[in-house]
């Protein structure tokens, strides 16, 4: 269903195969994005610096799907929809986690579709497509590793990366796309690391509902919550293709073929035919001007003129 027929295929003069160049240039752009953000801004500099990072990153999210199918670009915008949504829900409102700003930064947003366009490229491509057992092997045994470090040994405990560790075997075990969320894990983890590591963000101890789920800062599974994001992606894309399809249809009907940049039909005369007379033009129109009123005055305007 995600197989690119030209991702694995097409490949740079150096030979990478295009699918791994598309992560290598995901987590390049999130590694230096973080990085930028991280250092201490003047005064008056933060927020000129948020808008140029933002911008930038949705520079990048656009110029990596200009090359995708409808399906991905149309996954990738559900998951950039519904991040959102969830941002500025845990973090400003309920503050399971916060931004060193104080707000979810501009770059957020297009991020979440660079980490699911990054898991997916390495999801299907040719490196993870050849061994695809030992792969989902080597995401269960790091990704336990972690969780149970986190849940047992850690000293700030961590339940919640635990239980998304769960989610994630759920995905691994029923998903459709096994190697998508293989693909998650090691992305979203490499993010989480890279981001609270310089700051950029920081989990509570406590969830904010109850208050009694511990958290890691980073928490160990946070991959299995992500993976959420990425079953609606492949739930719904479908449907936002079909409703912009009717959208686009109906405003074909409600358009006038003219102002569509339709041309008149200008078909060459058949043999034998010739063109009407600047006179006859004028004729006819004198008959179209005459409809509606009398019968004379028809037959007037149809009268031969010398």
């Amino acid at each position: 269903m995600f197989h690119n027929p030209r991702g694995d295929r097409l490949c740079d003069p150096g030979g990478v195969p295009r699918d791994l160049r598309i992560a290598a240039t995901v987590t390049g752009w999130i590694g230096t994005v973080l990085l930028l953000d991280a250092v201490r801004a003047w005064d008056g500099v933060e927020l000129p610096r948020q808008l140029l990072l933002g911008l930038a990153t949705w520079t990048v999210l656009i110029l990596l799907l200009r090359a995708e199918p409808p399906l991905v670009r149309s996954q990738t915008l559900v998951v950039v929809a519904l991040a959102t949504m969830v941002e500025y829900t845990f973090s400003p409102l309920l503050q399971a986690y916060v931004y060193r700003i104080g707000t979810v930064p501009l770059f957020v947003p297009p991020g979440h579709g660079l980490v699911y366009l990054a898991a997916l490229a390495l999801g299907r491509s040719a490196a993870l497509r050849s061994a695809p057992r030992a792969a989902v092997l080597a995401t269960v045994l790091v990704g336990g590793g972690w969780g149970g470090y986190g849940l047992f040994l850690a000293d700030r405990r961590d339940a919640l990366g635990a239980f998304w560790f769960g989610c994630l075997l759920g995905f691994l075990v029923w998903g459709r796309n096994r190697l998508l969320y293989v693909g998650a894990f090691v992305v979203v983890s490499y993010l989480e690391l890279v981001g609270t590591g310089l700051g950029t963000w920081a989990w509570a101890r406590h969830d904010p509902v109850l208050g009694v789920v511990t958290q890691g800062n980073p928490p160990s599974g946070a991959a299995g919550g992500y993976g959420w994001f990425d079953l609606y992606a492949l739930l719904l894309a479908p449907a936002v293709i079909r409703a912009a399809g009717a959208v686009r249809s109906r405003a074909r009907d409600l358009v006038p073929g003219r102002l569509r940049g339709r041309r008149p039909d200008r078909r060459p005369d058949r043999p034998g035919s010739r063109r009407p007379s600047r006179l006859e033009g004028a004729q006819d129109r004198l008959v179209q001007l005459a409809v509606g009123g009398d019968g004379a005055a028809a037959e007037r305007a149809v009268d031969p003129v010398e």
